[in-house]
């Protein structure tokens, strides 16, 4: 699923595995390589005959090669003398290019090797065949400055393309894959979301995007398809995106601030870069209710949903959101019509499309959770059972089941906001849901019970899409 996303992306190579490491291994470099992607499928070697040729039997379209070069690593890892090292990298090299396949060559903690040896690996390599040569920040430890000086005197020396592979060990793997990029870099390594040894790597979105809007540079990415992307990944590795993430996170185009909310909503490049939308990269502007909002946005957001209230009204509004926000409450899109309601002397006057009847939910060591919701839709009773990978899991998919019929949604948001101590815990759960039209609804619940606080947040967020 990822390789065929990373082709949709318009990724140029994609490193699959290190086909040595296992059987599992293997077979899923082997698979991605014969999916028939137009991606070039790279397999990753060590400078040991059979670690390529399980690249080879994995019928991949590259091999990247590697040896420790720094003296650090050369000494007390490989224990190999630095002839020695440009030997075996000389051989790896060969043989890769002997079954016909292309070769990058690697010189790990190359940022760490002296310059005038790291040059003559390099120039040694591309004698013997190699197509690319890789410039690896193995731990992460340059700044842009050197990144630049460095990669400027190996682009001198060597005729094939330079590429490099930033680590983020001190939070600088992009800037550096950029100070590379300016000193003749023509390949950059990078990421989904970063991930990778330690701290990570360079990250796609953040280069990218930086590549195209900062530098006028481009390439083969689809940038329309990074968001989407990058949420694929957080799905099936588990790794949650953090909000502030640039580019990908869920706050990267959000507004709270009264004075900048004011001015996105007026003209979006006041307090965006203007260069980069968010629908370039797949995303969506949001403006934050808390209480920094101002009452231009308090206003427009009510407006959008049909509350108009008067200057003395919208002050009462703003002082029950900002008691909220200082309690520390996150005001979802449901608290702020709930207080409008209140303040505008128009709550409850409406029956809510769906009332919960009842959550059932089975789970255990050896049992597929499984949930049973009943619910009143519209007037109707409907059961649905639905499984999950968990029990909150199987009782949103079950609520999801229940109204398939009239409405499909996406779950945009899904957290637990406090939790109190105790076994009895009070869990506070703030969801987003995303209709078809693209309309985003926010809705909190408290309980003891997860689930059930789970099941009544998405059935309030609901409840205010269909009404």
């Amino acid at each position: 699923m990822i390789a065929n996303q990373l082709e949709k992306l318009g990724v140029d190579v994609i490193e699959a595995g290190f086909p040595i490491a296992s059987k599992g291994e293997r077979q899923a470099v082997k698979k991605i390589a014969n999916a028939g992607l137009n991606s070039k499928i790279c397999g990753l070697a060590r400078v040991v005959k059979e670690d390529i040729d399980a690249c080879i039997d994995a019928e991949v379209d590259m091999v990247h090669v590697f040896v420790s070069t720094s003296d650090i690593q050369r000494e007390h890892t490989i224990k190999k003398s630095r002839e020695e090292v440009v030997e075996i990298a000389v051989d790896a090299v060969e043989y890769v290019k002997e079954h016909g396949v292309e070769c990058m060559f690697s010189a790990m903690d190359a940022t760490r090797t002296d310059i005038d040896y790291l040059i003559h690996v390099y120039k040694s390599v591309e004698s013997a065949g190699a197509d690319i040569i890789n410039v690896p920040d193995t731990v992460g430890v340059m700044v842009p400055s050197r990144m630049y000086k460095l990669i400027q005197e190996i682009v001198k020396n060597v005729d094939i393309p330079v590429d490099v592979h930033c680590h983020n060990d001190f939070g600088l793997a992009v800037a550096n894959t950029l100070a590379a990029f300016e000193a003749g870099a023509s390949e950059v390594q990078v990421t989904i979301n970063g991930l990778g040894e330690r701290g990570g790597n360079a990250d796609l979105s953040e280069t990218v995007m930086s590549l195209h809007c900062l530098y006028g540079a481009r390439t083969n990415i689809n940038t329309r398809l990074i968001v989407e992307s990058a949420k694929l990944v957080s799905r099936l590795t588990g790794i949650p995106i953090i909000p502030t993430k640039p580019v990908v996170g869920e706050n990267a185009f959000a507004h709270e601030s009264g004075i900048h909310t004011q001015g996105v909503l007026i003209r979006s490049d006041t307090f965006e870069p203007g260069v980069m939308t968010p629908e370039i990269v797949g995303h969506k502007r949001r403006i934050v209710i808390g209480k920094h909002a101002g009452r231009y946005a308090v206003r427009e957001a009510l407006k959008k949903a049909g509350y108009y209230p008067d200057d003395e009204q919208l002050t009462a509004i703003m002082e029950r959101i900002k008691e909220l926000g200082d309690k520390g409450k996150r005001v979802t899109d449901t608290d702020l019509f709930a207080i409008a309601e209140d303040v505008l002397g128009r709550g409850k006057e409406k029956e809510h499309p769906i009332e919960l009847d009842e959550v059932t939910v089975i789970t255990g060591n050896k049992i597929t959770p499984t949930a049973v919701v009943k619910a009143n839709i519209r007037g109707k009773k409907k059961t649905r059972a639905e499984t999950g990978v968990g029990p909150v899991d199987a009782a949103v998919n079950a609520v999801k089941e229940l109204i398939g019929d009239e409405y499909r949604i996406e779950l945009h948001d899904f957290r637990i906001e406090a939790i109190t101590g105790g076994s009895d815990a009070l869990a506070d759960v703030v969801i987003g849901v995303e209709d078809e039209k693209g309309r985003i609804v926010s809705a909190r619940a408290a309980k003891e019970d997860i689930v059930m606080a789970s099941v009544e947040a998405l059935i309030n967020a609901l409840n205010r899409l269909m009404k």
